[in-house]
């Protein structure tokens, strides 16, 4: 019985179930590709992930210094076991994010999971206020209500309002649309005017 969103996804994973259809197979393998382009060319070391998951779309990027946050203890005991000998890695309970700040922040296939609209609220200004650089959101770009633990958010509209010092640099569409309605949004920060 859904009653929210943390609970939903700490009794997924405790039963054994992974992150979802997103992070693995065909959909995986493209984000791969493009975030580790945008890693390349813009000569970033530092990735902050919120909502992190499994850690399978994880073992197939390139990075040099990753910090993952979500808020299922029981996926964070798995990741901290599953990259128990790279210590380029560390993972953390969203609660015990404290104003650290990276070169890219990242939402991967996390946005419209986010059912509960201050949870939504609470998570676009973490991946914005962590980043001194770029933003990374995977994610649907509509408002529709789904399944219990899915509701689709206009999210750009809320950027566009609340967000002033980061400009949309670059979209980038799935190249499964049949598999997933999410696509590619990059930010990057600008100087306050």
């Amino acid at each position: 019985m859904f009653t929210n969103s943390k609970d939903f996804w700490e009794k997924r994973y405790t039963i054994g179930d992974n992150s979802g259809n997103g992070s693995y197979g065909l959909l995986a393998e493209f984000k791969a590709k493009i975030i580790n382009e945008i890693i390349r060319d813009n000569n970033i070391e530092t990735v902050g992930e919120f909502g992190c998951g499994d850690g399978n779309q994880l073992s197939m990027l390139v990075l040099d210094k990753y910090t993952g946050y979500d808020v299922s203890n029981n996926i964070l005991h798995k990741c901290n076991t599953k990259f128990s000998n790279d210590k380029t890695k560390k993972f953390l309970n969203i609660s015990d994010y404290s104003n650290d700040k990276f070169e890219l922040s990242m939402s991967l296939d996390v946005i419209y999971h986010l059912v509960e609209d201050e949870v939504f609220e609470n998570h676009m200004k973490m991946i914005f206020s962590s980043s001194n650089k770029h933003v990374i959101i995977y994610s649907s770009d509509f408002n529709e209500k789904g399944t219990y633990h899915v509701k689709h958010r206009k999210f750009t509209l809320w950027i566009e309002k609340n967000i002033k010092d980061f400009k949309l640099i670059n979209f980038i569409k799935n190249e499964y649309p049949k598999k997933s309605s999410a696509d590619f949004f990059i930010y990057k920060k600008i100087s306050k005017i």
